[in-house]
């Protein structure tokens, strides 16, 4: 059976994107989604460990975002934009997207206005990136110059008109367990902003766990999926890291429910539960390229906590599965429950509010 992809599409007034976060990040609202029930219940954030209990491990993606917006200038004096996507060999090669891309061909060089790098590319690929090779004075780390200068990797429906807003962004477009040795990421987990260092420790008190997974986020999850069907769609490949403590935690004896912040962790842990049945002796690195949509069954989430996602999306596909693994119920309560979401003004996607699923 094909899903057209017309059933994940919704209306969304523009007034309702988030253009900032909550002023206090366990302030946002929560949406507890009862999935035996078949009920809605509307909360804050802060509420979260009412739902919780000993036992129940919070799976979550610890990748830092990188400030990965570069501005240069060619000779002419022409702009550039420079993003960093990945590094390729250390902190010298990187696979970027550079604009104007027609005016950057292989062999063009660009360089900061005020001598803090210069880019030569090196070639260019299909899919329309860039392989860039850098160089800093004294050898400085491209990436720390990205801290320093760059912007943040805001989507494209946050609007930015100017730099007030970079030391907010900086702050909030980030996990505050985000391992910021780490900076693998372009995007955030966004499901992850609304926890404080206050909440995790109330969590933790009552027998809460937590266990580290690593999804380097790439542009890919903002990509719309313009097939007709579901089925037709190619998903985007990320990177993902599960240390051996996180694989042991997905299996029995299990004390409590493994609660997965984010659709990126899901993506991580069954993709790799889709290929082992039991926890290695050594950390995982794979690509996670498991498009996960009705009637998908999960093999190792019972609980979801995730933002609200953009129409059209894979990220709105996992959830729909989610609410009713093994069948395809949940497309339609989907549907009831962002109505409910537009009818109430929750805020929506990057910077808004949140729901939990159990």
């Amino acid at each position: 059976m094909s899903l057209a992809t017309d059933l994940f599409d919704y209306e969304l007034p523009p007034r309702l994107i988030a253009q900032t976060p909550a002023a206090r990040r366990d302030q946002s609202r929560l949406l507890v989604v009862d999935r035996t029930a078949h009920t809605l219940a509307h909360h804050t954030f802060a509420d979260l460990p009412q739902f919780l209990r000993a036992g129940d491990t919070l799976f979550r993606n610890n990748a830092a975002v990188l400030p990965a917006r570069l501005h240069a200038q060619r000779p002419t004096g022409g702009h550039v934009e420079c993003f960093l996507l990945r590094p390729i060999e250390g902190e010298r090669l990187w696979r970027c997207l550079v604009r104007p891309g027609k005016k950057l061909p292989a062999g063009a060089t660009f360089a900061h206005a005020d001598g803090a790098f210069t880019g030569k590319i090196i070639s260019k690929d299909a899919d329309g990136s860039a392989l860039v090779e850098f160089t800093t004075p004294a050898n400085e780390p491209i990436t720390a110059v990205a801290n320093r200068l760059g912007e943040v990797p805001l989507p494209p429906y946050i609007a930015r008109t100017d730099a007030s807003h970079r030391p907010e962004d900086l702050a909030r477009y980030q996990t505050v367990y985000a391992d910021r040795e780490r900076q693998v990421a372009v995007a955030a987990p966004t499901a992850g902003l609304h926890f404080t260092p206050e909440l995790l420790a109330t969590l933790a008190t009552g027998g809460v766990q937590t266990a580290e997974v690593t999804l380097h986020v790439g542009l890919g999850t903002f990509k719309p999926i313009t097939t007709d069907t579901i089925e037709a769609h190619t998903i985007h490949r990320e990177l993902y890291e599960l240390p051996i403590a996180t694989q042991r935690a997905l299996f029995p004896p299990l004390a409590g429910r493994r609660i997965a912040v984010g659709t990126t962790t899901v993506r991580s842990v069954e993709h790799f539960l889709s290929t082992h049945s039991s926890a290695l002796d050594h950390p995982h690195f794979a690509e996670a390229d498991t498009f996960i949509y009705p009637p998908r069954a999960f093999r190792g989430v019972d609980a979801l906590i995730t933002n609200f996602h953009q129409p059209r999306s894979t990220l709105l596909c996992l959830v729909a599965a989610f609410l009713a693994p093994g069948a395809t119920n949940g497309i339609a309560w989907l549907s009831e429950i962002y109505a409910e979401a537009i009818a109430r003004d929750y805020r929506f996607f990057s910077y808004g509010d949140a729901m939990l699923i159990c």
